[in-house]
């Protein structure tokens, strides 16, 4: 029963909120479409952590996507052990990049009083799920080697399973403790989805690939104390 409502019931509610909320919240508060950068208050961090957490969790997503939806072809590329090894190592230090990154965003946040004025208890809890997920994934990866592997054999044909409409819960009801938390968090994450700022994800500035560049003139006024007008 637990298994159950673990590996199917709780993932296909998290789907259907994730769903409903995303349309609910674009129809109504479709302005909130938006990361709604802090940048301006502060630069220099942000940077550092968005290159990190950015481009090292694209990555890691794209790899698991990959492996989810083409399972074959994944299974073609990691045969050859020169590539598992790489892919492995590679993983890792993605992991640790994208940990990183997250965790920067969250002393960001703690160390300046402006940036954390305008921080919201959503953006607290998305930080600390974000960070306990990929903190979870590096475990996963570093304890039980091969992710790449097995993910083809578990988590793969389980989510293919929800898709179908046919889930099978005995694919991943026996795995280690970590690897069913990291699962379960990112559905976790799925579930939050509409009510916080990843949502910016979905509306992808595309237009900006053809339009014109768009060109900003400062108009400053200098006032000279003691000069008359």
């Amino acid at each position: 029963m637990n298994d159950a409502f673990l590996f199917i019931a709780f993932p296909y509610a998290a789907i259907t909120l994730a769903v409903v909320g995303t349309i609910y919240r674009y129809f109504n508060y479709r302005y909130t479409y938006s990361s709604l950068s802090s940048q301006f208050l502060e630069n220099r961090m942000s940077f550092w952590a968005s290159v990190s957490w950015h481009y090292s969790i694209i990555l890691i997503l794209t790899a698991h996507v990959i492996a989810t939806i083409l399972p074959p072809m994944w299974g073609v590329l990691l045969a050859n052990p020169f590539r598992l090894y790489f892919l492995e190592v590679t993983g890792w230090a993605l992991a640790i990049l994208s940990i990183v990154g997250c965790g920067m965003f969250i002393v960001r946040r703690l160390m300046y009083p402006r940036v954390r004025a305008v921080t919201t208890k959503m953006d607290w809890v998305i930080l600390i799920v974000l960070f306990a997920q990929v903190v979870l994934g590096l475990l996963t990866a570093v304890m039980y080697r091969w992710g790449g592997l097995w993910y083809l054999h578990t988590a793969a044909p389980w989510l293919w399973s929800l898709f179908a409409l046919n889930p099978q819960a005995d694919m991943v009801a026996n795995l280690p403790l970590i690897v069913q938390l990291h699962f379960l968090n990112a559905f976790v994450l799925v579930a939050l989805f509409p009510f916080s700022r990843l949502v910016h994800i979905l509306p992808y500035p595309i237009t900006y690939l053809w339009r014109p560049y768009q060109v900003v003139v400062w108009n400053q006024r200098r006032i000279q104390s003691g000069k008359s007008h």
